[in-house]
């Protein structure tokens, strides 16, 4: 497998488990049973990777290709279900923070990478980053009966992708090394949500009709 392969297969490796953390902590937040803690981190950890596939016409898709990114959402299930039933004082909203965050930057750089590989245009690349990013929160929220958090809250979010795949490829167009060009725009979109939900950082809201 080429170098390049195997940084994103890592990287989306780091994605799947940050992911999967952050859709069982909603769930245990929902008090689901171990059925529904495994659904929310399945479709967290891969509903973004998935979209980004089918867009691309990527085949087979990437938690096909890698079988044991379910065995690891599954295992993690069993595992973590229970205990955060035991643990539940921990399970917050503001726990889900740090492996959203890093979810968020692990997998908007393997869409943006990846579509740049296939030749995409820039922009397309972009999107592939964000959407890649964002959706696998997106459906987390919608499964778990709540208005996605990138729609209403304000925090940047979708924001955050957008721009670290910006840097991302310029980057790769001043020929920086892979590794070290997909590990700063990790940096950069993590780095940016935590920042923005610590200082309360929004962006401009609708005004409301004071009538």
């Amino acid at each position: 497998m080429p170098r390049f392969q195997l940084i994103i297969s890592a990287i989306e490796f780091a994605a799947t488990l940050a992911f999967a953390v952050s859709g069982m902590i909603e769930a245990a937040r929902r008090r689901m049973d171990v059925v529904g803690v495994f659904a929310v981190a399945f479709i967290t950890a891969f509903g973004g990777g998935t979209v980004r596939d089918v867009l691309l016409d990527r085949r087979p898709f990437f938690w096909v290709e890698h079988q044991g990114y379910v065995w690891l959402v599954f295992g993690l299930t069993l595992v973590a279900a229970p205990w955060l039933h035991k643990h539940r004082e921990i399970v917050t909203e503001r726990a889900m923070l740090i492996p959203d965050a890093l979810g968020l930057g692990l997998f908007s750089v393997t869409g943006v990478s990846l579509a740049h590989q296939m030749g995409m245009p820039l922009f397309v690349s972009v999107m592939m980053g964000v959407v890649t990013g964002v959706l696998g929160g997106v459906m987390r929220d919608v499964i778990c009966n709540e208005v996605p958090n990138v729609f209403h809250d304000h925090r940047p979010y979708a924001l955050c992708a957008f721009v670290g795949a910006w840097l991302y490829l310029g980057m790769d167009a001043l020929a920086v090394t892979p590794l070290l060009s997909l590990a700063v725009a990790v940096a950069l979109i993590a780095g940016l949500r935590l920042l923005a939900v610590m200082t309360g950082w929004s962006v401009p809201r609708w005004p409301r009709d004071e009538s």
